[in-house]
């Protein structure tokens, strides 16, 4: 069963509540708070949905992390990466990235990053 949130506790359901289809819901309501925001990824989920649904709280299994510290530049990456051709850059103008990721792609009409989501993150960040 879904556990819906409310704007008045931070907490997540446990984990092992997420659900098996779709795979890894774990909850829905709630808001896009910074502080809200933070204790999901603390919690090990995150938002994901379209405009028109309520927010909706995600843990799926498996679930992907990527370290930094332990990033493997391939050799060919390296050799395009020498030859200059791309700017790498950290942390330069996050609003302005998290827009151009919400655009809609050619494949698809809308974009999960919805209007409320771009604001919470770069009022997170």
């Amino acid at each position: 069963m879904l556990t819906w949130l409310t704007r008045n506790s931070l907490d997540f359901p446990p984990l092992e509540k997420a659900l098996r289809e779709p795979n890894g819901l774990l909850a829905a309501g709630g808001d896009l708070s910074a502080d809200r925001l933070i204790s999901a990824y603390r919690h090990g989920c995150f938002p994901w949905f379209q405009d028109g649904q309520p927010i909706l709280w995600w843990s799926p299994d498996p679930r992907t992390v990527l370290f930094p510290e332990e990033l493997h530049v391939s050799r060919s990456l390296g050799k395009v990466l020498r030859q200059s051709r791309y700017r790498v850059t950290f942390d330069q103008d996050f609003a302005s990235v998290i827009k151009a990721c919400a655009a809609p792609r050619s494949y698809a009409n809308e974009t999960w990053i919805t209007g409320s989501m771009q604001a919470a993150y770069v009022e997170l960040h």
